[in-house]
């Protein structure tokens, strides 16, 4: 395994929530087609790009090794499964008027990975942790209080990814062969379904001489550039350091939400939002002074 480089993963972390806090003017422009069919197009032209990927960017032995050890190959396949279910949702909420329901989703996540470290890996919450998990459970109540409804697409976001980045972080297998390996898990899937579509957007023959086929094309490097970054951060710093990165995409993406598509702010968001941010500070209180005892101590 390879010797962490923070620096590199500082690097990493930042361009993948930086791309993605900007994915919302990348849907925008192919608003045209529905959400579905987007993220079928993604798995096949990630899968695509990402084959094309590792005949350049080698990798020796990454298929002896998943020969050796076929359980990864399911492993794999319930992350692409995960990733996809995230790719889904997001997409619809950009296009439906629902931005500001997936940054809250987002700046939910590291609390979210807090919850998964103490029910999956066994680890021990402390007291500002507990703090910050109980304002981030009270702004979904506020929400489900005040507008009547869950804030489905905050917590589908918020799990689907937390639960990719811990698979994902666990899981023996490098970046960019790991991420090829989804999408060739999920490529019968998505090719069954424009075969069995044919009504769909992007069947008919002059859909692809227009702007949006081009989009959907590129939607291969658009995916899998920020994933590999994504990937290969979390393999140099962590999980935590994750978390604190992570509020620069939501952050992009409640922006352009408020600013460039005039997406309704009222009271009741902006509680939930205040109860998040609360919780998120707690975090980010309690994360660094953990670092800074541990460099005390050593």
């Amino acid at each position: 395994m390879s010797t962490a480089n923070p620096q590199r993963g500082y690097i990493l972390g930042l361009s993948a929530y930086i791309i993605w806090g900007l994915f919302p003017l990348y849907f925008k422009a192919i608003a045209e087609v529905p959400a579905l069919e987007i993220v079928v197009h993604r798995a096949v032209w990630s899968a695509i790009f990402g084959a094309l990927l590792l005949l350049v960017w080698k990798h020796p032995g990454w298929l002896r090794e998943l020969r050796e050890n076929p359980k990864q190959f399911a492993v794999l396949g319930f992350s692409g499964v995960l990733i996809a279910s995230n790719w889904l949702v997001y997409v619809w909420a950009v296009n439906h008027g629902r931005m500001l329901e997936a940054s809250l989703g987002y700046y939910i996540n590291p609390l979210i990975n807090v919850l998964l470290g103490l029910l999956i890996l066994g680890e021990r919450l402390r007291r500002l942790q507990w703090i910050a998990v109980g304002l981030a459970a009270l702004g979904v109540l506020q929400q489900l209080w005040q507008v009547g409804s869950i804030p489905w697409v905050s917590l589908v976001l918020a799990l689907t990814f937390g639960f990719y980045g811990l698979i994902r972080k666990q899981a023996p297998v490098k970046a960019l062969p790991g991420l090829v390996i989804e999408t060739w898990i999920l490529l019968p899937l998505a090719i069954a379904w424009i075969v069995l579509n044919p009504n769909a957007v992007s069947s008919h023959a002059e859909f692809w001489t227009t702007s949006e086929a081009f989009w959907l094309i590129v939607a291969g490097p658009i995916t899998l550039v920020p994933l590999v970054c994504f990937n290969a951060a979390a393999r140099h710093l962590p999980y935590t350091t994750l978390g604190f990165l992570q509020y620069l995409a939501p952050t992009l993406v409640l922006l352009q939400a408020i600013f460039l598509f005039d997406e309704h702010f009222d009271s009741s968001k902006l509680l939930a939002f205040i109860c998040i941010w609360a919780g998120l500070v707690i975090y980010s209180v309690d994360a660094w002074l953990s670092i800074r005892r541990g460099k005390i101590h050593n």
